[in-house]
């Protein structure tokens, strides 16, 4: 019936959703800080002049020598230029440096090079063996614990047991006994070591944001003695360039969101669209890829509206009548919701329309649908955690496995990331759609840390059923072993990544695959030891937003 709200029949014993207290969200912490923003044109086209001078004199540097005795320092070097945030200047010499450093094993004698080469290898996509730290082991197949008074080894391997696969027992050994030493060793360390083991322990290096780590890893480079002055002159010009694209793109979608000022009609949502903006950051950061953030950053508002109506506010009536008419995706069906609903859906379909204008002006409208086709599937997969978590129904074990897949919002971050990519083809999507491993490993990790984050805030003090709670019903187990089981999920996903991400087929670009791989930074970066980053950023998130964004590197 057109032009009326139709409810859904439902048991006269279920849950109607607005008799909970409705969750008041805290209001932004950033006030006018990104809107007011200045953007000064001839500062940023002067370090873009200067960045170029000197990225010719780093270039040199990498493609430099060749012999072997040198292959330590060139792989030394590489870690610095990437640890510094410069690699995506030089990605074609950086490769080719790698394919020989491959084929070079005998030279590696050390732990710290040989923990250096192995994961460097492996984070550029070469399974290399992990047999490689065999003669590291003593007669007990244990770590010779001479090896416990070095220091920088013990940091490199540690840094290499994070690219560990299923089944490397040695590498879980190396995650054991470096993390046990390096705890150990930290406090009588000197800095800036001191500093950088303290860190590797809190964020590895392998699954935290590379821009958060530059600006770690310029503070540390700068205080070594042996740093060089061109590439660490580069580094710190290529990151206030960078910050101030980013500021820039993040004032211009503030102040879009501003303009269309859904927050005074929606208020029991959340409004950290800075925030959201850094979630897109970190699964693309390059200059390139601006169309790709904006669109990453736009449906992640989306979905975050998304999880606010179904999570705090639909009744379950209100919430199926919404799904089933976002499905058919006709605006003329808007007036058979209520009000606050009809604020969502016209905000979707137009915003939409924004992705369909600018995929039409690079040529790639084909790409379009699919982001429609993954904003419709979130719907679905939210409508039905809400009657699960309300008790309405109780799902199969299989049936929530493969819902949680949906609602990491995994899909729905990575396909309009693709709407900015040339190398980006009908193909791919349908890989990324397709749920490969990859990607299946990636959105485990972003729900289960997402559930461990917010469990306590979704709770309501035994209220309402969440994810951990439900894990408990269905297996019998108590919370502690329930957070234990996540956690441990968490880790293997993390290996399944590791293990797919040397496995790619041929067809899918590194630039693609990547995407995957960021989201289940983003998600360790937002949840990390079980906070809510996204939802309480003053807990933690906003000190790494504000180095990131705010804070200048250079005066």
């Amino acid at each position: 019936m057109a032009g009326k709200f139709v409810q859904a029949t439902y048991p006269s014993d279920d849950i109607s959703r607005r008799r909970l207290p409705i969750e008041k969200f805290a209001p932004s912490i950033w006030a006018d800080t990104f809107t007011s923003f200045s953007f000064d044109i001839q500062a940023q086209e002067k370090r873009s002049k200067a960045i170029e001078s000197l990225k010719e004199k780093v270039r040199e540097m990498i493609i430099a020598g060749g012999s072997n005795h040198e292959l330590n320092e060139k792989l030394i070097l590489i870690d610095t230029v990437e640890r510094l945030g410069l690699a995506y200047h030089f990605k074609h010499e950086i490769e080719e440096q790698l394919e020989s450093i491959a084929s070079n094993l005998s030279e590696h004698n050390d732990l710290y090079t040989s923990a250096l080469r192995f994961r460097i290898l492996r984070q550029h996509h070469y399974l290399v063996s992990s047999s490689v730290f065999n003669k590291f082991m003593d007669q007990d197949g244990k770590f010779d614990e001479i090896l416990s008074r070095d220091v920088k080894g013990l940091l490199s391997l540690f840094e290499a047991s994070q690219v560990r696969i299923h089944g490397e027992d040695i590498m879980e050994e190396g995650l054991a006994f470096t993390t046990h030493h390096l705890n150990a060793l930290a406090q009588t360390l000197d800095c800036p070591l001191q500093d950088q083991v303290k860190r590797a322990l809190e964020h590895p290096l392998h699954r935290n944001f590379s821009r958060i780590e530059v600006r770690k890893y310029i503070s540390f480079y700068e205080k070594d003695c042996l740093h060089n002055k061109v590439i660490l002159e580069l580094a710190m010009l290529d990151f206030t360039y960078l910050q101030n694209l980013y500021k820039k793109e993040l004032c211009d979608l503030c102040r879009w969101w501003d303009n269309i000022d859904l927050m005074s009609k929606l208020t029991y949502a959340r409004d950290r669209v800075p925030e959201i903006y850094v979630w897109s950051l970190v699964v693309y950061f390059e200059p390139k890829d601006s169309l790709s953030r904006l669109a990453v950053a736009k449906c992640t508002i989306i979905a975050s509206i998304f999880d606010d109506m179904y999570d705090n506010y639909a009744t379950v009536e209100e919430a199926e009548a919404f799904t089933k008419i976002l499905e058919r995706w006709d605006i003329d069906e808007m007036d058979r919701l209520p009000d606050y609903m009809k604020i969502v859906y016209k905000f979707i379909l137009s915003t939409y329309e924004e992705f369909v204008c600018e995929a039409s002006k690079r040529g790639r409208l084909f790409a379009a649908p699919y982001v429609r086709e993954v904003i419709k599937e979130l719907s679905r997969g939210y409508n039905n955690e809400l009657k699960w978590f309300l008790g309405v129904q109780m799902p199969t074990l299989e049936a929530y496995n493969a819902n949680i897949i949906i609602t990491s919002v995994v899909f729905l971050l990575t396909t309009p990331a693709l709407l900015g990519m040339k190398s980006a083809t009908d193909e791919v999507f349908h890989w990324l759609l397709n749920r490969p491993k990859l990607v299946l490993a990636a959105a485990r990790i972003g729900r289960l840390l997402d559930d461990l984050g917010s469990d306590k805030r979704e709770g309501r003090e035994g209220q309402m059923l969440t994810a951990v709670t439900m894990y408990m019903k269905q297996h019998g187990v108590t919370k502690q072993e329930a957070l234990n089981k996540f956690a441990e999920i968490v880790e293997d996903s993390w290996k399944d990544i590791n293990s797919e991400w040397c496995n790619l087929p041929s067809y899918i670009p590194r630039e693609v695959a990547n995407l995957p791989l960021n989201f289940a930074r983003a998600s360790e970066i937002f949840y990390k030891s079980s906070e809510d980053g996204y939802t309480s950023p003053e807990k933690g998130m906003a000190t790494q937003m504000a180095d990131l964004l705010v804070l200048p590197l250079i005066v």
